[in-house]
């Protein structure tokens, strides 16, 4: 560890808990205690945080394009990577399975990046992850299509998908463990809320993009050549998230770590599972709330409301723009509530919203969508508690083994769930009717109800987001 980011780590010491910085750095450079930040008052966001966010936020929005934009352009790519003549339903199940193969890519990424990440470093990885999301968007922009190659066409772009799924795995979960690890206590909500807002940005760009491409194309120009927009732009956009990162620093927590060396001897990943598995179990629930409300309400809704509700694309994508936008603010609004009220109250009070906004949509849907652009707005704020989910799963892992902890939990339910959820949906939807999406959703709300009575139960919810330095259960 080099002087200068001893010294980094130390200065973070002393003004975040000034009451400890009453011994020399010379002193504290050996006898660095580890803070105890409950009970402390946080300092105040300054300008170090704010562009950290803001920089943070910003590349993950534009990575976080490169790996949905996939979704939107459903019917496009089932027509064309597929052979003519399939069944558009099977033909949108084909392509869902895609999609789904770079969820089940994605624990393979994350635990590769967090074992590096908690050994080396969190700037590295967070680096890398974004610089390997663009290579493969791409190259998917550039692919030729089943009339061209034919079978290979689809196998091309299976594997271009799990190498996004790899990236993204070691994305997400740095990013939360990068921002919450460079904010003062108390901010860790509003920290990850705002990170995950950045990400549905992403999410509203690819949405107005694919919006605005079917107001202005005709269906064969969308074919022809339409289509390959979005991932070229994404591909350009991966590269500038790169060299924005280069701004960034190392997280205080980190660097302390190093300079008291307290990083991990074993296996990360190991100790996550041999010490933390009540941190992972509680992880891996809430996760499960948020592929539902990520994939169904806001990815899978636009395809539905065309495909099932026969919808005008150019209305499904107006709504889902406008929820997509009042997703970011209710990150932000969770996040912000869970510093003041705490991570599980914050996730009880967003699980009911989600679900009782999740049926309010899809019963207007089936009703003739007259209230389809209000209510989907709603819908897309309710699904902002998932701005309080990496709040909790933050706090649930110490710092030397933090990366690991929560990108495994993370990046194995959002496999098991969120990879299989398109799929399934389709299925749901052909099985048990229109409603099928909303009864999905409303599972995972009243999981994600449990785990909150669970950790109110344990009567340390409301310090949650405060105690990632510590790694204190919520």
């Amino acid at each position: 560890m080099d002087g200068i980011a001893q010294c980094r780590a130390l200065r973070y010491v002393a003004e975040s808990f000034p009451h400890r910085a009453t011994v020399s750095l010379m002193s504290e450079a050996t006898t660095l205690a580890t803070p105890d930040i409950t009970g402390v008052a946080a300092r105040r966001l300054d300008r170090r945080d704010a562009r950290t966010l803001l920089l943070s936020a910003l590349g993950g929005a534009l990575e976080f394009y490169d790996f949905v934009v996939f979704v939107f352009l459903t019917q496009q790519l089932g027509a064309l990577f597929f052979p003519l003549g399939t069944a558009p339903w099977l033909a949108d199940i084909k392509v869902y399975g895609i999609f789904a193969a770079g969820y089940l890519a994605r624990p393979l990424g994350g635990i590769v990046m967090a074992h590096f990440g908690d050994r080396s470093g969190r700037k590295r990885m967070f680096t890398l992850s974004v610089f390997l999301m663009a290579l493969p968007t791409l190259a998917i922009g550039l692919l030729p299509t089943y009339a061209q190659v034919g079978t290979l066409a689809p196998l091309l772009l299976l594997l271009l998908r799990i190498v996004q799924g790899i990236a993204v795995g070691g994305e997400v979960p740095g990013a939360w463990v990068f921002v919450a690890e460079h904010v003062p206590a108390g901010r860790v909500g509003f920290a990850c809320g705002s990170l995950t807002a950045g990400l549905t940005v992403g999410v509203l760009i690819g949405s107005l993009l694919a919006a605005w491409l079917n107001a202005r194309l005709a269906p064969t120009q969308l074919l022809d050549w339409g289509w390959r927009v979005p991932f070229l732009l994404g591909g350009v956009f991966g590269f500038a998230a790169v060299w924005l990162r280069r701004w960034l620093s190392e997280t205080p927590v980190f660097l302390e770590m190093h300079a008291r060396r307290e990083l991990s001897a074993a296996l990360p990943l190991q100790q996550v599972l041999r010490r933390h598995r009540a941190g992972v179990l509680v992880s891996m629930l809430v996760t499960w709330m948020l592929t539902a409300a990520i994939v169904v309400m806001i990815l899978m809704t636009p395809s539905l409301a065309q495909s099932v509700f026969h919808m005008a694309p150019a209305r499904a994508f107006l709504g889902n723009s406008v929820a997509s936008l009042a997703l970011a603010l209710g990150c932000i609004g969770y996040g912000w509530l869970a510093d003041r009220l705490g991570g599980a109250r914050a996730l009880l009070c967003g699980a009911v919203g989600l679900l009782v906004c999740s049926y309010a949509l899809y019963l207007d849907l089936q009703a003739g969508a007259a209230h389809f652009v209000a209510l989907y707005a709603l819908a897309g704020f309710s699904v902002g508690v998932t701005g309080v989910v990496p709040a909790l799963m933050v706090a649930a892992f110490p710092p030397a083994v933090r990366f690991s902890g929560v990108s495994f939990s993370y990046n194995v339910a959002y496999a098991l769930f969120g990879g299989l959820t398109p799929p399934v949906i389709g299925l749901l939807v052909r099985r048990l009717g229109v409603l099928a999406p909303a009864h999905y959703v409303a599972l995972t709300a009243l999981v994600g109800l449990g785990a909150s009575g669970c950790l109110l139960l344990r009567r340390s919810a409301t310090s949650a987001p405060g105690r990632i330095r510590q790694g204190k259960q919520p």
